[in-house]
Order: C-alpha cells, then sequence, then structure tokens
C-alpha cells in the first residue's frame, strides 16, 4: 500500500491509478470541510474500539468520493468492500455481501441513489440493527428468520442525493458534501501526479493543465495522463506550458477547460434558440445527447463559469458565454473580446471553485 514512483515506461493502467490514489487523509487537499469531520470521526471510533457510524458522501462526479472510501478503510485498518446501486438487482444479492462482512469491516455502495426499494427494504434493518430478515418458503408455511451481522460500516456515495429516499438518508450518521476544488488544490494533486510518474514538469506545465481541470481531480488526472503522452510522443517528455497548451489544444480543450460537447451546447443555445429560455429536453435533442448527460456533465461547469443560468422557463445563455464564443450578445455595442480559446493563451483566467454546489 505504500506509494512508489512509477517509471515513465509503460505501466498497466490500474497500477497507475492506484499509484495516484492518495492513502490518508493528511493527503486530501481541497476538501477540508469533509477531512476534518472524517478526522474526528475517525478517532473517536478508534478511542472507543468501535466500527465508524454510516457515512453519506455527496457531491458532483470526479470529486473523490470512492477514494475517500477506501482512505477511511486504510485509515481503520479494516477490509472495504465495494459494490454499486445498479449492481445490487435482487435482495438476495445484498443479503449474500452482507453475511460475507466481518467486524469493522467497509461496505462502500457507489451510486446508492439508485438501489431498488426491495434492497432498500433490507439494506433498513442492516443498517439500523445489523440483522438481517429473511423469509424462507412460500405461502402459509412461509417463516422469518432474522440473522445477527456483525457490527459493520456502510458508506454510501451518491451524485443525486435528492433521488435518495427519506428513511435511508436519516440512517447515516454523517453526511459528508464534496465541492469543487479550488485551483491550488487542483495544482498540488498534478504536481503529486509528475512526481509519482516521474514525469518531469514546470510549474507552468502545472498551471496550464490546472486551469483547465474544471475543479475536478478526475478530470486533472485524466488531462495530466494525456499531455504527458504527448509530451513522450512530441516533446523530449518534460511538460512545459507550451507543450501542456499544444497537447490540449489538440484534445480541444479550451482555456477555460470547455470540451467540444461545452461548447456544442452553448452553440446550439445561441446559434439555434436565440440564447434562450429554452427546455432542457429540446436543447438535449437539439445537440442528439441525453438530458441527464446535460444535467450532470454540463450544465454543472456552465453554471459555476456563469455562461449558463436556469430558469422557470428554461435554460438561458448569459452575455459572458457570448463573449467566450466571440458572438455579438443582442442588445450590446458591436465590440466583442474575442474568444478565450487561444492555442498558447497560458495567462487565461482560471475559474476558482464556487462556495456552494451549482
Amino acid at each position: 500500500m505504500d506509494e512508489r514512483t512509477l517509471s515513465p515506461q509503460a505501466q498497466p493502467t490500474d497500477q497507475l491509478d492506484a499509484a495516484l490514489r492518495i492513502k490518508r487523509l493528511s493527503e486530501l487537499r481541497g476538501q477540508d470541510n469533509v477531512r476534518h469531520n472524517l478526522e474526528i470521526l475517525i478517532e473517536a471510533a478508534r478511542q472507543r474500539g468501535e466500527s465508524l457510524d454510516h457515512i453519506l458522501l455527496y457531491g458532483p462526479p470526479g470529486l473523490g468520493k470512492t477514494t475517500i472510501a477506501h482512505v477511511v478503510a486504510n485509515e481503520m485498518g479494516v477490509n472495504l468492500k465495494v459494490t454499486a446501486g445498479p449492481a445490487i438487482e435482487r435482495a438476495g444479492d445484498l443479503a449474500a455481501i452482507l453475511t460475507n462482512l466481518r467486524k469493522g469491516d467497509i461496505l462502500f455502495i457507489d451510486e446508492i441513489h439508485r438501489l431498488g426499494r426491495a434492497v432498500e427494504e433490507i439494506l433498513y434493518p442492516a443498517m439500523e440493527d445489523f440483522a438481517l430478515d429473511i423469509v424462507i418458503g412460500k405461502g402459509p408455511a412461509a417463516r422469518s428468520i432474522r440473522l445477527k451481522l456483525p457490527r459493520f460500516t456502510v458508506i454510501g456515495a451518491t451524485t443525486r442525493l435528492a433521488l435518495m429516499t427519506a428513511p435511508l438518508r436519516a440512517r447515516f450518521g454523517a453526511i459528508l458534501r464534496f465541492d469543487f476544488y479550488d485551483l491550488e488544490a487542483i495544482q498540488y494533486i498534478i504536481h503529486r501526479a509528475a512526481e509519482l510518474t516521474a514525469t518531469p514538469i514546470t510549474p507552468e506545465g502545472v498551471l496550464a493543465i490546472a486551469r483547465r481541470a474544471r475543479g475536478t481531480p478526475r478530470v486533472a488526472l485524466r488531462l495530466f495522463r494525456r499531455v504527458r503522452d504527448y509530451a513522450q510522443v512530441r516533446a523530449d517528455g518534460a511538460i512545459t506550458a507550451e507543450v501542456a497548451d499544444a497537447a490540449l489544444n489538440l484534445l480541444a480543450i479550451d482555456a477555460l477547460g470547455l470540451d467540444t460537447l461545452d461548447r456544442m451546447v452553448l452553440e446550439t443555445l445561441i446559434v439555434k434558440f436565440g440564447g434562450g429560455p429554452v427546455g432542457l429536453e429540446t436543447l438535449a435533442a437539439a445537440i442528439s445527447e441525453e438530458p441527464d448527460t446535460l444535467m450532470d456533465v454540463v450544465e454543472p461547469y456552465l453554471l459555476q463559469l456563469g455562461f449558463l443560468e436556469r430558469t422557470p422557463r428554461g435554460r438561458l445563455a448569459t452575455p459572458r458565454a457570448y463573449q467566450h464564443l466571440g458572438l455579438p450578445y443582442p442588445g450590446a455595442p458591436a465590440t466583442v473580446q474575442p474568444s478565450l480559446f487561444a492555442g498558447t493563451d497560458t495567462d487565461a483566467e482560471a475559474p476558482t471553485a464556487p462556495s456552494q454546489r451549482p
């Protein structure tokens, strides 16, 4: 479990992902509220010799909820069992998982809001009473037995807290929200990844990647890998600001981190619908995408940048969106500042993380 430096030569993807994942809470940056609360929970459980209370983590995708589950298991020195809400189709599937848990083990359920109602009914007594109610037989001969379970911890993760049922939310002792990371935290994540992979990188190269990472560690590490590949093939292996800009422009990621889909949404909203307002379903149909993709993947960052507004009548493009795309805003003077999408514009202003989730 110790961190080790990986050479720039070919390495298995899963080995690289494991090496880049943090192992201790002290390594976590950018989620101070989550870290402080978990430190107290873990230390209190250690002093009492008890298992952790159930923990619910929520927030946009890619912010490290799964990683934190692994970190908590490492800090507590217990086993971690990983599953996902859609993977547990029947109550029997959950019963099989629960009966294989040992005392103190952590069961991590990703996308917990997608659990079926019958599965939730089995999970309620397991979380609250550490017991499993099983019905044996059918009809008049059916009987119910209760199996005692060892005290364990459920860590649930969700990107859609509102879709969780109230009884399930109420059974979590700690509910922690993940926010987007600020620029400094993203720079730390990229610099750490470069050190662990023995990749030469300049501070300017780190900044060039961090500014396009959308305040999301998963995006930051994905961009780092692609820039690392580009530097190895097209440059001398070192990542500078120029190399990072060239690699990211090749991926069609502009100076603010907008990709092809982001710009397609804005251009469709402005050009086809006059800037809106337009309904989400209509906008999604116009670009042949699913509404959930727009709502969960595209909109949070556009709202964070102030390029999009949600109104009762639909989505509306803001003057900043027109300015970024270099399009004239209706009713504004004819002079419009050029788009921020520039091949070597490393000095473009980068957004910082919002204080609250979009």
